[in-house]
């Protein structure tokens, strides 16, 4: 009996051999790209796969969202202000088969195509465009990798800017800019509470001019409110009819000798 075991024990390694080499087992996110000497049969998973032993090849590829660190890109702007540009990409394979087929390495190609158009798209814009308008941005970036990226299988679901690095010399410009913006702001608005200030006071005078009852009682009010400091000044109102005699007195002295 013993030697019938020893007979069939190259058997039982060989069967179990074979079976480990043909069974496959996928996740749920994960697919299976098939090739049966060399040409592509189809996309296989999740769950238990068999194959062929030697005959048939699968290539498993992740079907989840994948995050995609840029390298630190020099990025010259629209107005030749050199920046250093950090983003980070998401994407995912919504088609095993042409992320499998149509490009070698579908996670260097999607980062290499990323830098390139990272720099290319950014370079069309001033630096104040690139700090103001980040989502924008990320919106261009985002669109142009996807459009790029369909014929390799590869939705490309978001594109953030991380960081934009500039220079010392440039944050200094930027800090006297904007501490001159802020004194121009500043002078505006005083000239405008003058002129408005002024505009309100000509507004008075005009109504006070015309009624010399609320001119007196502007007067009284005024002696009110000194007396009520203490003062030693004495204040003596200038009646409105005398300054009205007055006006008129030089043109009757005319009149009177024509």
């Amino acid at each position: 009996m013993f030697s019938d075991f020893a007979f069939y024990l190259p058997f039982i390694v060989l069967l179990v051999v074979v079976l480990a080499a043909s069974i496959r087992i996928l996740r749920e996110y994960e697919r299976g790209v098939v090739f049966t000497l060399g040409r592509f049969t189809g996309v296989k998973g999740p769950g238990l796969i068999l194959l062929v032993p030697y005959i048939q090849q699968m290539v498993r590829v992740d079907l989840r969202v994948a995050v995609l660190d840029v390298p630190s890109q020099d990025v010259i702007s629209r107005d030749n202000v050199s920046v250093k540009v950090i983003a980070v990409i998401y994407y995912r394979v919504v088609d095993p088969e042409r992320a499998v087929i149509q490009v070698q390495n579908f996670h260097q190609a999607t980062s290499e195509l990323a830098q390139t158009t990272l720099r290319s798209v950014l370079g069309k814009h001033e630096l104040d465009e690139l700090l103001a308008e980040r989502d924008k941005m990320n919106a261009d970036i985002q669109e142009i990798l996807d459009a790029q990226t369909d014929a390799w299988g590869i939705k490309v679901a978001n594109v953030e800017l991380k960081h934009i690095d500039l220079g010392e010399s440039m944050v200094r410009v930027m800090a006297r800019q904007a501490e001159a913006e802020r004194e121009r702001r500043a002078k505006i608005i005083n000239a405008e509470g003058e002129e408005q200030a002024a505009q309100k006071l000509l507004e008075a005078a005009r109504i006070l001019g015309g009624a010399p009852e609320a001119m007196q009682l502007r007067y009284l009010s005024t002696l009110a409110t000194i007396g009520m400091q203490n003062s030693s000044t004495i204040v003596f109102p200038f009646p409105t009819e005398l300054a009205q005699w007055l006006q008129r007195a030089p043109h009757a002295g005319d009149a009177a000798a024509r």
